[in-house]
């Protein structure tokens, strides 16, 4: 196939064991999944269901790599988060069927201007400009389901500079794992190659250049990045 542009290489993310790579379709988020981190935000977990919003494939980190401290912020945050991988897609996705679809899981980062979300959010206006940029989305080691589990609870935590910022349980998460792929599948038609950041606890603060970030899931390969010079 003749193409007008260079084909571009397709964003992916290793798997634990295995050479072969995963290839990177679309990133989905849920917003507003852990009730602590709900009311650290200012909301009531009690009355407001989490939401989803996305990021392109070209804003992940692979474990291991530095990534700019980004432009237009001086407010940038951490929010650490398990992310299941979709190995099968598909629409409507009944709730007991869910779990069949995933390929694995892996521990990520949702980096959020917080400065410019907090504006965007003043004037009624999308997000993207807050939760989208590059390295927006580091990602580390995909573990395959079969040596994961279904990941119903383990602890979750960030490290900063080996300073304990997040720490959580994902068995805390409102909405479970099996409901956040049937709820979504009603909204977007899923695909194989699909990333879902499925939210963050409390503790979420600001980062510097030069600090060296480590989050961890229970069970999951750590992933450690560090925020380089404003881009």
């Amino acid at each position: 196939m003749k193409t007008v542009l260079p084909l571009w290489d397709n964003p992916s993310l290793p798997v634990a064991g295995n050479d072969a790579v995963f290839p990177v379709h679309n990133i989905y988020c849920v917003g507003r999944n852990y009730a602590d981190h709900v009311r650290e935000m200012g909301h009531d977990p009690d009355r407001e269901d989490p939401f989803f919003f996305m990021k392109p494939p070209s804003a992940l980190v692979q474990h291991g790599n530095t990534f700019a401290y980004p432009p237009g912020t001086q407010d940038l945050h951490h929010e650490v988060e398990l992310v299941a991988a979709i190995a099968k897609g598909g629409r409507n996705i009944p709730l007991d069927a869910a779990m069949g679809h995933l390929f694995g899981f892996a521990v990520g980062i949702d980096l959020t201007r917080r400065d410019l979300q907090a504006v965007a959010k003043s004037k009624g206006r999308p997000w993207e400009v807050g939760k989208v940029f590059d390295g927006a989305a580091p990602c580390g080691t995909l573990l395959p389901l079969d040596q994961s589990g279904s990941m119903e609870r383990g602890r979750i935590a960030l490290t900063v500079n080996g300073e304990l910022r997040q720490e959580g349980d994902v068995g805390q998460m409102i909405w479970k794992l099996p409901e956040i792929v049937s709820k979504l599948s009603e909204l977007f038609t899923l695909h194989a190659g699909d990333l879902i950041f499925t939210g963050t606890p409390a503790g979420v603060s600001a980062l510097v250049p030069g600090d060296r970030l480590e989050a961890t899931v229970e069970g999951i390969p750590t992933l450690a990045v560090t925020v380089g010079k404003p881009a």
